[in-house]
């Protein structure tokens, strides 16, 4: 019998073996912020640092730390002032950087478009859109895949959600989702120094240009779709539709609409886009976990079972996206401040603390997880799922700000992958050499170029 060939550890920083100086810090920060966690952050239930540039830093590890912080005393901790520094430029009052009457008007105003039923309604969608997408790897030799996934995505999303009715050319929208991530998507050194903010930005500058791509696309989709609404014609029944209907002095603001329709093309694609990206390296090179989804997926899709249904049927093929995930979490952190003084067993939060959650070093904590830094699509397969504390997995974060697109981004990940997966094979290339970079989300620093054959 051959033996069980040793699991795939795909490429990450080392943990640093001593503090960087503050200079150094700040262009790590700037860099490549993955690279700077040290050996304590993979193996402490907590650290607190009582000073240093920006004020008092907690970083929470442990699970139970981490409920406390995001669910069970979450009304005393905001967004933290340098994650709001970095997305507000972009998203403004969107989702992911609204407070207060704000997020909840919008939260409410979204609800509705992720139900369940919903969700299972845009499935049919997501499979047409993935089967046309498809069909440009049939004369294809090589792609680069994590680019690819990026207008998958803006693909799926654009039907989805707003039935196809995105102004603009899709065929430049992943060079500028690119250009808006390398500029705007950085923490910019004067926000960690604490400057005020009359002061330029240089990376905000820098993006600018495409910002105002971004938001010529949302005021045009809005304004076409307004102007179908306002001469009574006939319109999708979508997220678009629903939140222009939520307009009003009791309801959304014009702004606020943008903002949301933004935050949904802007980051809601960007996050499953390169998870899937990392799904398919990580399965190119662990062939042996790649062999099981091929199967299940084969056998699943002669059954003729609705797309709505593949989830269910395909526990390998999630297990695997999950596990990405884990190793290169779309959100690599969650950044909140505390608004009073707060405590956690033996652990004292000060009033203005900074507290981060960091999917990054929580996933490849060495105290929470087996392996942690190797590929193993095992630990979500069903049977081992109820080992796994609700906390120490955090792709989508937790408590009321919880992803409210998680179930909408599952479904789409298993109905994309199953569709590719059942058509090609991706593999490897010599130049296949990516590094993880944060940039708000975990992309692969020059990109995933793959080899694509038929299957």
């Amino acid at each position: 019998m051959d033996a069980k060939p040793a699991p795939f550890v795909p490429p990450a920083p080392r943990p640093r073996q001593s503090p960087p100086s503050t200079l150094q810090m700040m262009r790590i920060v700037y860099n490549n912020p993955l690279e700077l966690w040290g050996e304590p952050s993979y193996n402490e239930k907590w650290i607190s640092i009582s000073t240093g540039i920006g004020g008092p830093l907690v970083i929470a590890n442990d699970p139970g730390l981490i409920r406390y912080v995001l669910v069970e005393n979450a009304r005393n901790y905001k967004m933290a002032r340098v994650r709001q520094k970095i997305l507000r430029p972009i998203l403004r009052d969107g989702l992911l950087t609204a407070e207060g009457d704000v997020w909840k008007r919008s939260r409410k105003a979204m609800a509705p478009v992720f139900t369940p039923k919903n969700i299972d309604g845009f499935a049919s969608a997501m499979l047409s859109t993935s089967l046309d997408f498809a069909e440009r790897y049939r004369d294809a030799d090589r792609a680069d895949i994590s680019r690819d996934m990026t207008m998958l995505t803006y693909d799926i999303l654009a039907e989805t959600l707003f039935s196809g009715e995105i102004a603009g050319e899709p065929g430049s929208f992943a060079h500028q989702v690119d250009r808006l991530f390398e500029t705007m998507g950085r923490v910019d050194p004067m926000d960690l120094l604490g400057a005020p903010d009359w002061l330029p930005r240089f990376t905000r500058i820098r993006g600018k240009k495409s910002l105002a791509f971004f938001r010529k696309i949302v005021a045009d989709t809005v304004r076409l779709r307004r102007t179908r609404m306002d001469r009574g014609e006939d319109v999708p029944a979508d997220f678009l539709t629903l939140l222009l209907k939520a307009e009003g002095p009791d309801g959304l603001a014009r702004s606020e609409i943008e903002d949301n329709i933004i935050t949904f093309i802007g980051a809601g694609h960007e996050t499953t886009a390169r998870a899937l990206g990392w799904t398919l390296y990580c399965l190119a090179e662990a062939p042996w976990e790649r062999e099981k989804i091929e199967a299940e997926i084969d056998a699943a899709m002669t059954g003729n079972l609705p797309p709505q249904d593949w989830i269910a049927a395909m526990p390998y093929t999630r297990a695997a996206f999950e596990e990405a995930m884990r190793l290169y979490p779309p959100a690599p952190s969650i950044n909140r401040e505390a608004i009073a003084a707060d405590r956690y067993e033996d652990l004292e939060i000060v009033k203005g603390a900074q507290v981060l959650v960091m999917p990054w070093t929580v996933h490849r904590h060495r105290k929470i997880w087996d392996d942690p830094e190797a590929f193993i699509p095992a630990r979500f397969h069903p049977e081992n799922r109820d080992a796994l504390d609700r906390y120490q997995y955090l792709p989508f974060g937790a408590g009321p700000r919880i992803c409210i697109g998680a179930a909408f981004a599952m479904q789409e990940a298993v109905i994309a992958l199953a569709v590719l997966m059942a058509r090609y094979r991706f593999d490897v290339l010599p130049e296949t050499k990516p590094w993880p970079v944060q940039k708000l989300t975990t992309q692969p620093q020059g990109g995933l170029p793959m080899r694509v054959s038929r299957r």
